[in-house]
């Protein structure tokens, strides 16, 4: 008696189990890194960026207040970098990269600010030569944290250097490759190899039993996992490390204020396509239906034709 029919169902059935088991296997792996992509380029690093913004905009304010006489403190340049700094804040709290806790730190940074102005200003209507003017500007500068005892966590740029420190956290915590996604795309590769294995071994046992040099619709179905799979793990490799060079990107605030656009043109840069890229995970699952369609469709006329045969 002929087993083919048995045989036949056998493999369609190992075929079924293995393409539904890759595809879900490799759409958590996927999503598991490109979930992160977005709000990496979109909100963690723009918000560190404006914090580094915003510090350089208030030292540069500040150096604008000691190089100027009484008519240069509140000059049009230093003005315009406090609103420099107040709006890379708001930036920052928009932003939400650490939740409730960083739009709180925000909004008691902008608070200080202005207790930083309004020092500013008074050391302004001063005279020169009256001594008061030395008293706001430490009065400022304490508040500011650029006095030699500052540093404590009530200033601006201690605030500010603790935000900063909060979203690089969660920046790292967005690149990191854990070992959960480790043991994802090891099972990813594994049940692909069995996949492609169980398709090449089907081929080659309709090629003998039926003596055809080639079954298309199986043929397409390994097409589609050894172009699909291989595509989708070089593009999550690839953005890992785009997204660890991001990382690496604003680990030290910029030393030259200048450098504060540069650095996040070049983040920007790295994740550009991200949004795209993390997309394509709505299509794992078409992949997936598309291979086990056609393993059904490449096997099931011949385990019909056989069914019908053992009833005659």
């Amino acid at each position: 008696m002929s087993t083919t029919r048995r045989d036949l169902i056998r493999r369609l059935r190992l075929l079924l189990v293995l393409a539904t088991a890759t595809t879900l296997a490799l759409f958590l792996a996927y999503r598991g890194v490109h979930d992160d992509t977005v709000p990496l380029s979109t909100a963690s690093t723009p918000g560190i960026r404006a914090v580094d913004t915003a510090r350089s905009a208030l030292r540069q304010a500040n150096a604008v207040v000691r190089e100027t006489g009484a008519e240069g403190d509140t000059s049009g340049e230093f003005l315009t970098q406090i609103s420099v700094a107040q709006q890379s804040l708001a930036l920052a709290a928009s932003e939400n990269v650490t939740g409730l806790t960083g739009r709180h730190d925000v909004q008691t940074v902008t608070g200080l600010i202005a207790v930083y102005s309004g020092w500013v200003e008074r050391r302004g209507r001063e005279p020169e030569g009256s001594p008061l003017r030395a008293a706001y500007l430490h009065y400022a500068e304490k508040v500011l944290g650029l006095e030699a005892e500052a540093g404590t966590e009530g200033d601006i740029m201690s605030r500010l250097d603790a935000l900063r420190g909060e979203q690089l956290a969660e920046a790292r915590r967005q690149a990191a490759f854990p070992w959960q996604l480790w043991l994802g795309w090891c099972t990813v590769a594994v049940l692909y190899a069995a996949l492609c294995g169980a398709l090449l071994e089907t081929q080659r046992f309709l090629r003998h039993r039926f003596r055809r040099p080639v079954q298309l619709r199986l043929l397409a179905a390994t097409a589609v996992c050894a172009a699909g799979v291989p595509v989708l793990a070089w593009q999550t490799l690839s953005a890992h490390r785009a997204m660890t060079d991001s990382v690496a990107g604003v680990q030290v605030p910029p030393a030259v204020p200048d450098a504060v656009p540069e650095g996040a043109g070049e983040v920007r840069g790295a994740l550009a396509d991200a949004g795209f890229w993390a997309s394509l995970s709505d299509l794992i699952p078409l992949g997936g239906a598309v291979v086990a369609a056609l393993a059904l469709w490449g096997l099931w006329p011949r385990i019909a034709e056989y069914r019908f045969r053992s009833q005659r």
